[in-house]
């Protein structure tokens, strides 16, 4: 069975979370396509011919949840070139049998816009910079707040497939919602549009 799950959203929506909860839950594969940039940031050198010779190792870095990381995925997401490179990869593992749910910023209206189901995870800047705030453990809540702004602003901006809701996406605001509700109200989205088998 082929059934993919795109799930969008700014910078720590909570997207990853609830997408390798829903994978999890459902047994499908799951693809956080912001590490292929992040990885690709940190690769550093030409950011095209990084993304050409991309590698599994190249995920598992372990410093690909920082915050230098997540600054670099968003200086060479806004590279067309580099999405281009990538494109091919994603959407291959959109469509593998057994089904798939992919994050990112334009799973819905670029990379799977044939997907089953999609989602667009939100919450307030506000909320979202204390998050990463907390997960980071560092530096100020200010400053942290002042990243989310400017990312959102590059994200949204970029002529390149910039980061908005697919015009059939389902809106899930977890601004007030707990990390339980929020996985449990997007599997019975999910659910709602499996086929029975």
């Amino acid at each position: 069975m082929q059934f993919t799950v795109a799930i969008d959203g700014p910078a720590a929506a909570g997207k990853g979370t609830i997408s390798r909860a829903v994978a999890e839950r459902f047994g499908f594969a799951h693809l956080d396509t912001g590490l292929l940039y992040r990885a690709v940031g940190m690769k550093g050198g030409d950011p095209v011919a990084a993304a050409r010779a991309l590698s599994e190792a190249d995920l598992a870095r372990p410093d690909l949840r920082s915050l230098e990381a997540g600054e670099a995925a968003s200086t060479v997401a806004v590279l067309p070139e580099v999405r281009a490179a990538l494109l091919e990869f994603q959407r291959a593992f959109a469509r593998r049998e057994g089904g798939a749910v992919l994050d990112g910023r334009d799973i819905g209206t670029v990379i799977c816009p044939g997907a089953e189901v999609k989602l667009f995870v939100t919450a307030s800047p506000e909320i979202r910079a204390e998050r990463r705030w907390r997960e980071a453990g560092a530096g100020e809540y200010a400053d942290v707040l002042a990243q989310v702004r400017a990312r959102d602003a590059r994200d949204m901006g970029r002529a390149d497939a910039p980061l908005r809701p697919a015009e059939d996406a389902i809106p899930l605001d977890t601004s007030a919602l707990s990390i339980e509700d929020a996985i449990a109200a997007a599997a019975r989205l999910v659910a709602a549009r499996l086929p029975t088998r």
